[in-house]
């Protein structure tokens, strides 16, 4: 990092914080990341960390705050204006890989975070996220079902669930292969399986 990156504003340097724990973990276990490594990594001192993020369950909070927004974002501009409910979910399934591809280390914290016994407030925005997100496949999955693209026996919570299900599992599968990029080889195929069991007989 730049040295230049000591005199940020408050705001700024927050955020260059999530993006350090981000790179982090692209490369190392997220649950071995300390606040040393990270001031570290941004060319500061832990005192300096500190005066912008109280404890180290602050900046993971911080974090998953950062996810949440701009995965969402994502899937939501991805949709944005297609009208087939269907052409959008895949719109929001292939944007959702691509998001993983660009930052692998989120996966890792997200799955870390699902894993911790005690309720933290970072796993509290993780679930959040996953609750919002299926509000909007649920939503899109309703008006396929309405346009008659989605067969009407559909169950749309389970739908919705399997959609984030298969991409958890897509991102595992790739991640224990230690190449996140077949997670996008992998994509496509698994997807048009997904989509077919939407269609049913509609």
């Amino acid at each position: 990092m730049e040295t230049s990156n000591k005199y940020l504003p408050a705001d700024e340097r927050r955020l260059v914080t999530v993006e350090a724990v981000v790179a982090l973990a692209a490369m190392q276990n997220p649950s071995d990341i300390t606040t040393t490594a990270i001031a570290k990594h941004m060319n500061l001192t832990q005192g300096a960390l500190f005066r912008h993020f109280p404890t180290k369950d602050a900046i993971w909070q911080a974090v998953m705050e950062w996810v949440a927004e701009r995965l969402l974002a994502r899937i939501d501009r991805a949709a944005e204006g297609v009208a087939s409910p269907l052409a959008a979910m895949q719109a929001m399934f292939v944007s959702h890989i691509d998001f993983v591809v660009e930052h692998p280390g989120v996966p890792r914290m997200i799955f870390g975070e699902l894993q911790r016994a005690e309720a933290t407030a970072a796993k509290r925005m993780v679930q959040t996220l996953i609750g919002r997100y299926a509000e909007r496949l649920r939503t899109r999955i309703e008006q396929g079902k309405a346009m008659g693209e989605i067969a009407p026996e559909v169950d749309t919570q389970a739908a919705a669930t399997l959609f984030v299900g298969t991409i958890q599992g897509l991102v595992m599968q790739s991640m224990l292969l230690g190449d996140i990029q077949r997670v996008k080889a992998d994509a496509p195929g698994v997807y048009a399986i997904y989509q077919r069991g939407l269609r049913g007989a509609a």
